[in-house]
């Protein structure tokens, strides 16, 4: 989207927020200028809806519905964030006046055991929604994960499975990435399936990384899949990608 220069003009929302912010126009939305300038009563058909953080391996999202009345894509939004305790809510700016259905906070919401808020408001042809808040969010105990990455290494009639856990959507501060590990107690479990016998078993479950399935049977078709278990959490990943290996 093409950006006209930026106004260092500030302009008081009045009734609509008790706060001051800056604007940038967008080439293609200057009805977020008409907006600002000139808005009518809050409708309550125009409040965003199901307001919530979704959030996987710490990338966290905000996400939102469109008001009960709004059948098109020609409203915008304007998305806050704050930290619990925090008096002041703070602009997101690259989501201020944006007409999509989600915003990331990921950079917003770094400190991954304090809780946040987030919060929109909806504008259409002249009008304007109160805002609609989300429920206190902790990036720690709320984000889900992906599953392990998984390698198989056929050696003979058994099969070397590396586990990797998922890792955040930064570097660290050295430029590294880093492992879920670091934030959590991750249980692997590796289920092995007999295509003769279509049948499933637990082949592993343990914290070990690398795990070694020996005693296959010969000429005989396996498939594989891990998931991550989180015991202080309760929670499980979804399973991998099926690795499926024939052994000679």
């Amino acid at each position: 989207m093409t950006l006209l220069p930026y106004f260092s003009t500030h302009v008081t929302l009045g009734m609509m927020c008790n706060f001051v912010v800056p604007v940038s126009i967008h080439a293609n939305a200057v009805i977020i200028v008409s907006f600002l300038h000139k808005t009518q009563p809050a409708h309550g058909s125009l409040k965003p809806q199901k307001v919530q953080f979704q959030s996987r391996n710490f990338h966290n999202i905000l996400r939102w519905q469109p008001g009960s009345s709004l059948t098109g894509n020609d409203s915008v939004y304007f998305v806050q964030y704050k930290k619990y305790g925090q008096r002041e809510w703070k602009n997101k700016t690259d989501c201020w006046g944006t007409t999509a259905l989600f915003c990331d906070l990921t950079n917003e919401t770094l400190d991954l055991y304090e809780p946040y808020y987030g919060r929109v408001m909806t504008a259409w042809a002249g009008s304007y929604s109160a805002w609609s808040m989300t429920p206190r969010f902790t990036p720690w105990w709320e984000t889900k994960l992906d599953p392990p990455v998984v390698t198989t290494i056929q050696v003979n009639a058994s099969l070397l499975v590396l586990l990797r856990a998922p890792e955040l959507p930064y570097r660290n501060q050295n430029g590294k990435n880093t492992s879920m590990e670091n934030y959590y107690d991750l249980v692997y479990r590796v289920f092995l399936i007999d295509d003769s016998l279509e049948k499933e078993q637990k082949a592993y479950e343990g914290t070990q990384r690398t795990v070694q399935i020996k005693s296959l049977t010969p000429r005989s078709g396996y498939c594989l899949v891990a998931e991550i278990y989180q015991p202080m959490l309760g929670r499980k990943s979804p399973r991998s990608e099926q690795r499926c290996v024939q052994i000679p």
